[in-house]
């Protein structure tokens, strides 16, 4: 195949880009470097010289758009601004990242014939819906800029597809962590942030009680459902959003417990670090679970890595490579 990852010298994107490319695919990388790091595709340049093409470029360009598709067969569509916060302190760039630039890659994707596009939705999507766990056709309503951005470009790709014919597949991703996200940063996510702190002998900083839950779900897990999703031939399957998750809930006190357990074992102080407490976030949901049952019944999704066997991975690579 010939694929063309925006993004993808991101965390998830960079993954994805190299599993693509140990499969035998071409891949090329569509960046702006905004949150991406060069330093996440050099070594693939020299892996595989002849299958991977980087090209420097804005999704909210659309000439940057086109140009990146010329070529390619399909799209893994994992550019965008992440962070609640980021986009609560600024929702017009978090706004022309996630929907504009996302609906000039829908457009230039109809124009070049691409034959699939799957791109990174949320779980961020489900809002103030109480209901766990959380299943795909039932959200409520946003609560931050970031969440409403994402909802609409799952609005978009539908529109899409009943209009143009485009084909398309969402994920909703829930609190991917793994090797290479990036500990740095105001807006850098939960478990790199945490991991760093207590490797540098800190204490983390726990927003609220600790008692807020999340689905952790490692990279690995969603390498596989974007597989699936980019080679699914049950037509059944197409045009529709699934969660992509493990489907299991841990608090944010328990996942410090963990990370002081596996990083105790290489730094025995770090047992005994304890985290503070702050405020809550603005705009965080305060408990999130996936449902999988849609994705296992109509992809064949099947998650190798639980919440705790992928922190174990994770912690390995940060005490590696930080």
């Amino acid at each position: 195949m010939k694929i063309l990852v925006t993004g993808g010298a991101g965390f998830i994107g960079s993954n994805l880009t190299e599993y693509f490319l140990e499969q035998g695919h071409q891949v090329r990388v569509l960046d702006n470097f905004a949150t991406g790091h060069i330093e996440n595709l050099l070594p693939l340049f020299q892996r595989f010289p002849d299958t991977f093409e980087l090209q420097v470029g804005d999704i909210r360009e659309m000439s940057d758009c086109q140009k990146s598709l010329v070529g390619m067969e399909y799209v893994l569509h994992e550019a965008a601004l992440g962070s609640v916060p980021r986009s609560v302190k600024d929702p017009i760039t978090t706004n022309e990242v996630n929907i504009g630039g996302f609906l000039n890659m829908l457009v230039a994707a109809r124009d070049a014939g691409i034959k699939r596009f799957v791109f990174a939705a949320s779980s961020s999507t489900y809002g103030d819906s109480a209901s766990l766990p959380k299943v795909e056709d039932v959200i409520g309503r946003p609560l931050s800029p970031y969440a409403i951005t994402k909802y609409v470009d799952e609005l978009y790709a539908d529109v899409f597809a009943r209009t143009y014919g485009t084909e398309y597949i969402g994920l909703r991703y829930f609190n991917v962590f793994g090797r290479r996200q990036d500990p740095n940063g105001a807006y850098a996510a939960v478990i790199p942030l945490f991991v760093k702190k207590l490797m540098n002998h800190e204490a983390p900083n726990i927003n609220g009680d600790g008692e807020y839950s999340r689905d952790f779900t490692y990279i690995d897990n969603v390498i596989q459902m974007n597989m699936l999703a980019l080679t699914t031939e049950n037509q059944e399957a197409l045009n529709q959003i699934y969660n992509t998750a493990f489907g299991e809930r841990t608090t944010l006190n328990q996942l410090v417990a963990y990370l002081k357990e596996f990083l105790g074992e290489l730094d025995e102080a770090i047992k005994d670090i304890e985290p503070t407490h702050g405020p809550n976030r603005v705009g965080d949901i305060p408990h999130s679970l996936a449902s999988v049952d849609k994705a296992r019944r109509l992809l064949g999704y099947d998650p190798q890595f639980s919440m705790r066997d992928g922190l174990r991975e994770a912690v390995k690579w940060y005490w590696e490579n930080l």
